[in-house]
């Protein structure tokens, strides 16, 4: 989960980094109270958007008065950035900037370890830094036990050549930071840039942070960072149902059993509805091992309350739960659904392969349920799903 500017800096606030004072505001009466209320004759007011290259866009504007920070914000909430609106404002201190650096530590997948970046050179796009001048960028691997300490603070300020007088206090930025990455189970902490003000004070001006969902359990609090206003409806009534459901933009709905066969199933889609008129999946949803009447009906509700969605395919591989019991899923989850008022109304492509397939098989014939089809192949019910999509468009 990727948090706001202003989600970040308060993360950063509780665990000891030091921030700038903000308020958040969604109107520009907001903006101009707040403005009001913080110390100095200058305030920024910046776009909260989980987006970069706000400052390209014009979403953030110094302002002197709290009037000019009211025009600023009703300057900034009409704006959309990089196809997100701007629906709220964070209003914080201006701040003297003597130098602007950068750090960052995140989950480094490739090399199976955590990574710690940092520059003199922050404010850029650390994405052009990299490229242009990878030289400037110093990358140090983080081991997950020890972390960052005191020792590997200094070394990682030493890789990016920072100056003798300010090694001091980056080191215990950087150490905080880590305190933050490791407390809230994040996957990646940015500060970009990090500054020295005018009075020589180490300070993080902008934030990023990105939380392992996976961790949630671990964190109640994380809970109330969800941006649900912004949240897909169909995605958020899934996670409810404790479904692993991901909204696409095309017309064939999607259920599989496991991830890897649900990605197949995707790209096999996408293939074969370039002979019917563009068909592509709707979704990514993965049922895992339990395909239980509640766990199909669920599933089927989810993809069918799409209006996009104009025909269904159920790719399964019986393993360790075996395709009868998916099969007895689907026809309990028929009935389960129209029980409900909510009848399955647009044609489902079924195809049953491994474990009891022919039993599964056997059982969807006889159920007879109208506008269910089965296939024996993946490649086939593929194409007879997005043939039955475009036939629906």
């Amino acid at each position: 989960m990727d948090l706001y500017e202003y989600q970040a800096r308060d993360l950063f606030a509780a665990h000891g980094v030091p921030v700038l004072d903000a308020v958040v505001a969604d109107t520009p009466e907001q903006a101009a109270e707040a403005a009001s209320k913080l110390e100095g004759s200058v305030v920024v007011v910046k776009a909260q958007v989980k987006a970069g290259g706000r400052g390209k866009a014009g979403g953030v504007k110094l302002a002197k008065s709290p009037e000019e920070a009211a025009e600023r914000a009703k300057d900034i909430l009409a704006l959309t950035i990089k196809d997100l609106p701007v629906r709220r404002v964070m209003v914080t201190q201006g701040a003297d900037i003597a130098e602007e650096y950068y750090f960052s530590v995140l989950l480094d997948r490739a090399n199976r370890t955590y990574l710690a970046m940092a520059s003199r050179e922050g404010g850029m796009e650390i994405e052009e830094l990299a490229v242009e001048r990878p030289e400037a960028l110093a990358r140090i691997p983080v081991d997950a036990i020890t972390g960052i300490d005191a020792a590997k603070a200094q070394e990682i300020v030493d890789a990016a050549g920072f100056a003798e007088d300010v090694k001091p206090q980056i080191i215990e930025v950087i150490q905080k930071l880590w305190t933050v990455f490791k407390s809230e189970d994040a996957t990646l902490v940015e500060v970009n840039p990090l500054i020295k003000s005018g009075d020589g004070k180490i300070i993080a001006l902008d934030g990023k942070v990105s939380l392992d969902e996976n961790a949630g359990f671990r964190h109640p609090g994380h809970e109330e960072l969800a941006d649900k206003a912004a949240a897909d409806p169909l995605e958020a009534k899934a996670k409810e149902k404790n479904l692993n459901y991901v909204k696409l933009d095309g017309n064939v709905g999607i259920i599989g059993n496991g991830a890897g066969l649900v990605m197949s199933t995707l790209d096999v889609v996408a293939y074969a509805g370039e002979n019917f008129g563009g068909s592509k999946p709707a979704n990514f949803l993965d049922i895992g091992g339990g395909a239980s009447a509640e766990v199909m009906a669920n599933g089927l509700e989810i993809i069918l309350s799409d209006p996009q969605v104009k025909s269904v395919f159920v790719n399964v591989f019986g393993g360790i739960t075996a395709c009868d019991a998916v099969a007895n899923g689907i026809v309990q989850a028929f009935a389960l659904l129209e029980s409900r008022g909510e009848a399955v109304t647009r044609p489902l492509v079924v195809r049953l392969d491994g474990n009891n397939a022919e039993l599964g098989r056997k059982i969807l014939t006889d159920a007879k349920l109208a506008g269910l089809e089965q296939v024996d192949t993946m490649d086939g019910a593929a194409s007879r799903a997005a043939e039955l999509a475009a036939k629906g468009a």
